[in-house]
């Protein structure tokens, strides 16, 4: 996103890697989830988007 600062970038990252823990030990708990793995990758789409629009 233009405009994001390094710590925001970061801390996205870091939502990134929770949210990954975290459904993976909803889907080792409970099953699996499509909707939550899909949430997961649109959050991890967003942190690339940020990365990549950071660096440039």
């Amino acid at each position: 996103m233009p405009g994001s600062t390094p710590g925001s970038t970061r801390t996205m990252g870091m939502l990134t890697v929770g949210t990954l823990v975290a459904v993976s030990a909803y889907s080792v708990a409970l099953g699996s989830n499509g909707w939550l793995w899909f949430g997961w990758v649109l959050v991890g789409l967003i942190t690339v988007g940020m990365v990549v629009a950071r660096d440039s």
